[in-house]
């Protein structure tokens, strides 16, 4: 009988070691992260991706006389999704995608020309645009695995996909007590703005400015038309 015991505890022995070895070999499996895979994906890591939202009025005045606006209701609003790519621990690159709509708000006076001369209640130029800027990013500053402190420096073009000009009068036409005007496809200006620009930022928190090197308006455009402001100064925050 005791033959018999020996041989059986020992296959007993062997069969638990097997059974532990195997368990941790499972462990081992089920944590890839922590053990050996290194994360590439985050705001200081390899490529980051996030949305933003931001606001940006028009600054400046415009080239001449007949096109004066109204301060800070002439202004850009926009959305869009950012992609970065870490190339150092300093520097980085990447691009945006957005949708911009910038809007000059025009102010009605004797003096006016653009579009017309005709006085309104209210009346504003409106630029929908699908817009792609790529940059390059310098980080500075101490930080962890967070977007930080940063300068991104950029060049950007796009696609106006609707131009309009809106306008109101108030009493309306027909009794009614206003008219409202929106006149679509416009002929006379560009449909495919480009620039350059830049942001100061710091975690989600940035100050931009963009600059339009593009012309407002093209050849078929009434020749006293004046440029109209190519800066835009505003403050955007990052969703992530």
């Amino acid at each position: 009988m005791k033959h018999l015991l020996l041989p059986a505890g020992l296959s007993l022995l062997l069969w638990g070691q097997a059974q532990q070895a195997r368990a941790q070999r499972v462990v081992l499996r089920a944590d890839p992260a922590t053990d050996t895979v290194r994360a590439w994906y985050g705001p200081n890591r390899a490529f980051y991706r996030h949305l933003f939202i931001g606001y940006a009025p028009v600054v400046g005045a415009p080239a001449g006389p007949g096109a004066d606006l109204r301060p800070f209701k002439s202004a850009e609003f926009f959305v869009g999704v950012r992609q970065k790519y870490r190339l150092t621990q300093t520097l980085a690159t990447g691009f945006d995608v957005r949708y911009a709509r910038l809007a000059y708000h025009l102010r009605q006076n004797s003096q006016k020309i653009l579009p017309t001369s005709t006085v309104h209640h209210s009346e504003s130029l409106v630029f929908s645009q699908l817009q792609l800027e790529p940059y390059l990013r310098f980080s500075y500053g101490r930080r962890g695995n967070v977007i930080g402190n940063y300068l991104d420096v950029s060049g950007w073009g796009g696609w106006a996909m609707g131009a309009s000009h809106h306008y109101e009068d108030q009493p309306g036409t027909g009794g009614g007590k206003r008219t409202v005007v929106v006149e679509r496809d416009l002929r006379y200006v560009r449909r495919w703005p480009f620039g350059v620009g830049a942001r100061l930022g710091s975690g989600r928190y940035v100050a931009t400015a963009r600059y339009r090197l593009s012309d407002t308006f093209n050849a078929q455009a009434n020749p006293a038309y004046v440029e109209l402001p190519r800066w835009v100064v505003g403050l955007e925050l990052g969703l992530f």
